[in-house]
């Protein structure tokens, strides 16, 4: 186990030697081994001791605080990369537009070809879907060569867009009519479909932060997201290529009946909320993936860096971003 999920009202959680100890008023109820956790994700009413969170900084461990009913997330950042040239050079690349559109364009790209393989693995798992699918396979297929060829971070943004209107088109069609999942809606999200798939977003994002922040680089400064007051630009930057691994959970999630339209509830304004016994099956089923996402984050953050310490704008980022093999390292056959 990497993650830690807590999600219960009135827990304490404290320091005992090398674990994790859960208290329910003066009641103990159980340990966690502290040194395997990567992430800890708390919601509800938790407490933190400080001598906990003092052990789970030096140890590098990043806090997911989801608050309120909508699970808005806060976080705890651990000790950054202490090499301060990185932070320089990010700023720098950012500041060339040659730079930035052509990490941007490495980003596209390899968004546009995940969510094509998503959707013809979809395809293949359900053949009858063949028709609806199609059109969309088509053109991701045609689009994911296209980003090479923009000129500018706006016509760039304009294909990635077009690129998610054709995904989505095929994607809802592989999801139940009685989810009421037409496209990608939010803040909130309106049906079952949308509110899971924005709770892995926002799990996918924190991550993307806290790696950020790790590696030593800002994780407000992004190069195919601008800079914009409050946003973190480059922890979206680096969320893009990494979206069709969550959708292909939440689509898993319904296909399998993990997840049924019975685990959520409607808001007086429209808000569709995950419930907390659903919420207890989607982190079961959640940490695997969000630990391949980590890996792949440090390995494209560490690329990266190596890229724009060089002043280059050779293929680090691009090759990076290839899914990793069952042993973990990149597959050279695969295509960003």
């Amino acid at each position: 186990m990497t993650s830690l999920y807590v999600d219960r009202r009135g827990v304490a959680l404290s320091l005992e030697g090398d674990a994790i100890a859960f208290h329910e008023g003066d009641v103990r109820i159980g340990t966690v081994p502290l040194l395997p956790v990567e992430r800890i994700y708390l919601r509800g009413d938790v407490r933190l001791s400080a001598g906990l969170l003092g052990r789970i900084g030096a140890l590098g461990v990043g806090v997911v605080v989801l608050s309120g009913r909508r699970g808005e997330p806060g976080l705890l950042l651990p000790r950054p990369h202490q090499d301060a040239r990185t932070r320089i050079a990010q700023l720098d690349a950012a500041r060339d537009p040659a730079r930035t559109l052509a990490l941007a364009r490495t980003l596209v790209a390899a968004k546009i070809a995940a969510q094509h393989d998503l959707l013809v693995e979809i395809r293949s798992s359900r053949p009858e879907l063949g028709h609806a699918l199609a059109e969309p396979v088509r053109a991701l297929l045609r689009m994911r060569s296209h980003a090479a060829r923009k000129a500018d971070l706006e016509s760039l943004r304009g294909l990635e867009g077009a690129a998610a209107h054709q995904y989505f088109a095929g994607f809802v069609t592989a999801f139940p009519p009685s989810l009421g999942f037409s496209g990608r809606n939010r803040r909130p999200p309106r049906d079952p479909a949308n509110a899971a798939l924005s709770l892995a977003y926002t799990l996918l994002h924190a991550e993307a932060v806290l790696a950020a922040h790790g590696h030593g680089f800002d994780p407000h400064v992004g190069f195919l997201h601008g800079i914009d007051f409050g946003r973190e630009s480059l922890a979206c930057d680096l969320v893009e290529p990494l979206r069709p691994e969550m959708d292909r959970l939440v689509w898993r999630l319904f296909a399998e009946q993990i997840l049924r339209d019975r685990d959520f509830a409607t808001e007086k304004d429209g808000a569709c909320l995950l419930q907390k016994a659903g919420r207890e099956r989607f982190y079961a089923e959640v940490d695997a993936p969000l630990l391949a996402c980590r890996r792949r984050l440090d390995r494209m953050l560490a690329a990266l860096r190596r890229q724009l310490l060089a002043g280059r704008d050779e293929a680090g980022l691009a090759g990076a971003l290839e899914p990793a093999s069952a042993d973990g390292t990149a597959d050279d056959d695969a295509e960003a």
